[in-house]
């Protein structure tokens, strides 16, 4: 009989990445399963590991749902399986969720189980509308309520409370604002709606009980959070200053799907909002044996060259697959290219011999601290389309090299269809390339969404081309035929400082 699994029933918080909590980010990182809600980010699915089953079971009202009944099964029957489990909800797992249900599922065959709280809308919407729930002279108390179903609630009392959190509402609005006017709330009390709270898409709609309904007329308001009471009057006072340079910036970031960007974080230090757009799918290379007879003689080499973070995860990993450590490269002199490369090898507590001065792969030859001419050198790159020109220039110099594939990288299938629609609707300020690949595959994402009569350039009128160096840039314009932003330091701190002074010029 299998052992029994673990399910984690975990709020994915308020919908930002940003948001989320450090213990949900290491469950979703070591999850086999991921179950998840409508309404979760999909940049949370990214941290799951790449064989990760994910099953959408999200519910969305009008739409094709999945059965509360289905989704106890699901659970229930993964963990049966032996396998690490994680429910994903939006928000906070028992606030407005379904997760007593699951819970009472797992406990009925003695499944284990842990909540993992999240931060919920309730909370983080009216402070991302600077509105505060309680206020010593205008909310002493608020109260938190669903409207799904208005005929369960006592309206008498919820009229008399300071302040109301609705979740759910949007849809029963009129009844609401119906039942507590004649409850006797004053028609002048403030109303605000926070619809997409702390995304991109964010609207704050604002009014009173008598012209909200009006207000927002014939405006899709779902998801949101309905706010009623005098301290929403603070929405308008406070006012949360920044000197940030890329403060509201919309920084569209293509990178592997499978890494976390630590580009979005810089970006997102400096105030600007970082959507992650899958445009590299990182594998094994076709065949390990090539780098396997290469590693199995790897003290025959005098300079192993690594120009990517990706060939040294892979040429370690691999490494260490064949029973090997780092001592094994105790003679073998290292040079990398950049400080990414750098940084991902001090990982493993190797530091490099060479790096050249400029970052640039192609400049590496003419600085090489030695001559090449019968040097017998490992270059473990990717296995199509990567640094032909380093390779012919070490062997004009004489080198001995070998270059062998130790990972491969491809395009993704399709773009993702909210960054689709945010491309469509111009909610992209910036959209960034630190590789020609990366441009290459981002062309090709957009040209299968095109109609026959559409264009890219259509699609980027208004949308800044940013570069993080020389052969990025020259793919760009073979492609994308301009280029508005390009690092004078070929590195993510590089691109990001060209950004700041392209906004700031």
């Amino acid at each position: 009989m299998n052992q029994k699994g673990k399910v984690y029933l975990v709020g994915a918080g308020v919908g930002d990445i940003g948001y989320l909590t450090l213990r949900a980010k290491e469950l979703i990182a070591s999850a086999e399963v991921l179950i998840y809600d409508a309404l979760v980010d999909r940049q949370l699915l990214d941290l799951a590991p790449s064989d990760c089953l994910k099953l959408d079971v999200g519910k969305r009202g009008g739409k094709v749902s999945t059965p509360q009944a289905k989704i106890n099964q699901l659970v229930v029957a993964y963990c049966l399986q032996g396998k690490q489990v994680v429910r994903l909800k939006s928000g906070d797992p028992l606030i407005f969720g379904r997760a007593i249900d699951e819970i009472l599922a797992l406990q009925a065959v003695d499944c284990d189980f842990e909540l993992v709280p999240g931060i919920s809308s309730v909370l983080a919407a009216p402070l991302l509308a600077n509105i505060p729930l309680t206020d010593r002279e205008l909310s002493t108390c608020f109260a938190v309520f669903s409207g799904h179903q208005p005929d369960l609630l006592n309206w008498q009392a919820l009229a008399a409370i300071d302040t109301l959190v609705i979740l759910m509402g949007t849809r029963t609005l009129s009844e609401i604002i119906t039942r507590l006017l004649e409850a006797g709330k004053d028609p002048n009390e403030p109303i605000v709606i926070i619809r997409n709270c702390s995304q991109i898409e964010q609207e704050i709609f604002s009014g009173t009980l008598t012209d909200i309904v009006n207000i927002t007329k014939g405006l899709s308001l779902s998801p949101a959070v309905i706010v009623i009471g005098k301290v929403v009057a603070y929405s308008d006072r406070i006012k949360q200053s920044s000197s940030l340079p890329l403060t509201h910036k919309k920084i569209l970031v293509t990178r592997a799907a499978e890494q976390s960007s630590k580009f979005s974080t810089l970006l997102q230090q400096q105030g600007a909002i970082a959507i992650e757009m899958p445009a590299l799918v990182i594998t094994s290379p076709s065949s390990w044996l090539d780098l396997d007879n290469a590693i199995s003689e790897i003290e025959s080499f005098q300079w192993l060259i690594l120009t990517s973070a990706n060939g040294v995860n892979y040429f370690i990993e691999r490494l260490q697959t064949l029973g090997k450590d780092i001592r094994a490269l105790g003679r073998v002199k290292i040079a990398v290219v950049g400080k990414k490369t750098a940084a991902t090898l001090a990982k493993y507590h190797l530091k490099p011999d060479f790096i050249p001065p400029n970052f640039v792969a192609d400049s590496l030859v003419e600085t090489f601290p030695e001559i090449l001419s019968r040097k017998k050198i490992l270059f473990p790159r990717v296995e199509t389309g990567g640094r032909e020109i380093l390779v012919k220039e070490l062997t004009a110099k004489g080198a001995k090299l070998v270059e062998i594939a130790a990972y491969q990288s491809r395009c993704p299938d399709k773009i993702d269809s909210n960054i689709w629609q945010k491309l469509q609707q111009k909610q992209i300020d910036v959209v960034t390339f630190a590789s020609s690949k990366t441009v290459s595959n981002f062309v090709k994402l957009i040209e299968q969404e095109l109609t026959p009569d559409g264009n890219i350039q259509d699609i980027l009128t208004g949308v800044a081309i940013a570069s993080i160096g020389p052969q990025t840039t020259k793919t760009c314009y073979e492609l994308l035929h301009r280029v508005d932003i390009e690092a004078t330091e070929y590195t993510l701190e590089g691109l990001t400082d060209a950004i700041i002074q392209y906004f700031s010029d």
